[in-house]
């Protein structure tokens, strides 16, 4: 049994406590310990994508206790290819926490930050449904932890709204895991596979219920229309490095479904055929206008990317709601990207706010304003899919994947002309912030003007000069420039993944050592 596999989520797990009983009154000190960390799962999740990369599945049995009895971590292409993408990010979002003294704003900063790694990596590795809850539950307590922090009345607000909204999500994946132990009497994903594939039909109309619950439930995480209501206050009102962090929270529904109606509710099994991408696939196309609509609308900074991040996720959710090889290997592809490019976004964005508010108005020129320009557009290139940035590859792919699909002419013109809404959106914001300031005196603003409390908080550092930030925005480019250049080795592992995801014998014999009947 390889111990490597529990590694990602046990340093962490270890991490934050430590943070917070040993070193939490020494700032230096935390940030020492909470870096490295996420340098040291950086590397480790590079040796678990290596070791997946030859295509073996491997299982690691807590305690030693066997499957379906014991809890199991499964590695498989995809979840290592997640653990890679979450630990990446982690260690750029901490490199621009720490240069811009965003941890100085609040207590405890670093130790959830470990304790939010802990729940998204645990997410991603588990092969247990009910553990999967779990981790949903430390994801969320720490992400409220993390989004909250510095204080003020909107974030306060739109903190509470947040939890509340995902409890009721909790709440309804309780009832979809207790329907389906009743009536399968597991909740090990490979022996649920094993379970529902031999429930008679007439028998089956219960587990179609929990299968409907389960859907609204990833669908909540995942941010999808009309169940998406939580993400733009929340993901505008948090600290907007945080709002990077959370770029890969949306994409732990993605794989959510993406595992359970790939593994479990598969799209051949007779009982649930059609269940779930019915209703996934209009629910994408309208979430993916809404997000491309509120890009266009958006006036404050933070919601403008909040917007973006919810038009990606509909071209993703989009690309999985065709549930074939072809469409699993485009969103796979696109997933990778839309994280980096939302992150990359996000932390531009605070730059921005950092230097003249979270208002999208004209005003005096702020510090740094070509690099910061650049990397704007940069960024909204990126999200808005369009070329040459890997965006593009990415909806080329979903294009191709939906041609054969009975709603191809809608799936096309959803997606051409949600990417040109949010360009337009980006490039009136982004004229806005860059080109008609430079018009603008500081006697023609109005120094009582008051953008927002929470824009300007009173322990921010006031030197703006500092290099930390700008590498990790340019860690983040980097990694979008490398997926547009090493796209075909990227597509190929993808088509791998979607081939190992279709294929779910595989995944079944390794966690409970019998070939599916």
């Amino acid at each position: 049994m390889n111990h490597f596999l529990i590694a990602p989520v046990v340093l962490p797990a270890l991490v934050g406590p430590f943070i917070i009983m040993v070193v939490r009154h020494h700032l230096d000190l935390m940030r020492i310990f909470s870096l490295a960390s996420t340098v040291l799962l950086v590397a480790i999740s590079l040796v678990l994508a290596a070791q997946a990369s030859s295509g073996e599945i491997q299982v690691y049995e807590l305690g030693n206790w066997s499957a379906p009895f014991g809890i199991v971590l499964v590695l498989d292409r995809l979840s290592a290819m997640m653990v890679l993408l979450t630990s990446v990010l982690a260690l750029v979002v901490n490199l621009y926490v720490i240069g811009s003294g965003w941890d100085k704003r609040g207590a405890n900063f670093h130790a959830l930050f470990q304790f939010q790694l802990m729940g998204i990596i645990g997410a991603f590795l588990t092969g247990d449904a009910f553990n999967l809850f779990v981790f949903f539950e430390v994801l969320l307590i720490a992400s409220y932890g993390l989004m909250i922090h510095s204080g003020g009345t909107r974030r306060f607000q739109a903190g509470v709204q947040y939890v509340v909204y995902n409890l009721l999500g909790s709440t309804l994946f309780l009832f979809a895991l207790g329907t389906l132990y009743a009536v399968t009497g597991t909740l090990n994903m490979a022996d649920l596979a094993v379970r529902v594939a031999e429930i008679p039909a007439q028998d089956s109309a219960l587990l179609r219920v929990g299968a409907v619950m389960l859907l609204l439930v990833f669908a909540i995480k995942a941010a999808v229309i009309p169940l998406h209501f939580w993400l733009p206050a929340s993901y505008a009102n948090a600290p907007l490095p945080i709002a990077a962090l959370f770029a890969i929270m949306t994409k732990v529904g993605a794989y959510a479904i993406l595992r359970m109606y790939t593994l479990v509710f598969g799209p051949d099994l007779a009982l649930t055929e059609g269940l779930a991408g019915a209703w996934l696939m209009p629910a994408a196309l309208i979430t993916l206008m809404i997000g491309a609509i509120g890009v266009l609308g958006s006036y404050r900074m933070g919601r403008l990317v909040a917007f973006g991040a919810i038009t990606s996720m509909g071209t993703l959710l989009t690309s999985i709601a065709l549930f074939t090889p072809e469409g699993v290997t485009a969103a796979l592809y696109y997933t990778v990207h839309s994280t980096l490019a939302a992150a990359f976004l996000f932390l531009v964005a605070d730059l921005v706010t950092e230097r003249q508010g979270i208002e999208i108005t004209a005003q005096p020129v702020m510090p740094q304003s070509g690099l910061i320009a650049v990397l704007f557009f940069t960024g909204a290139i990126a999200l808005a899919g369009m070329p040459p940035i890997s965006g593009f590859l990415g909806k080329l792919l979903v294009l191709d994947a939906a041609r054969d699909h009975d709603l191809v002419w809608w799936i096309w013109g959803t997606i051409l002309i949600g990417s040109l809404v949010t360009i337009l959106g980006m490039a009136r914001a982004g004229s806005l912030l860059f080109w008609k300031s430079h018009s603008i005196t500081e006697t023609e603003v109005d120094p009582a003007e008051d953008h927002d409390s929470d824009a300007h908080d009173e322990t921010a550092p006031t030197e703006h000069a500092a290099a930390l930030p700008f590498v990790a925005c340019f860690a983040l480019l980097t990694g979008l420039v490398a997926l547009t250049i090493f796209a075909g080795p990227a597509s190929h592992y993808a088509e791998a993944t979607a081939a190992q995801l279709f294929a779910p014998e595989a995944y079944i014999r390794a966690v409970l050592g019998e070939v599916t009947p």
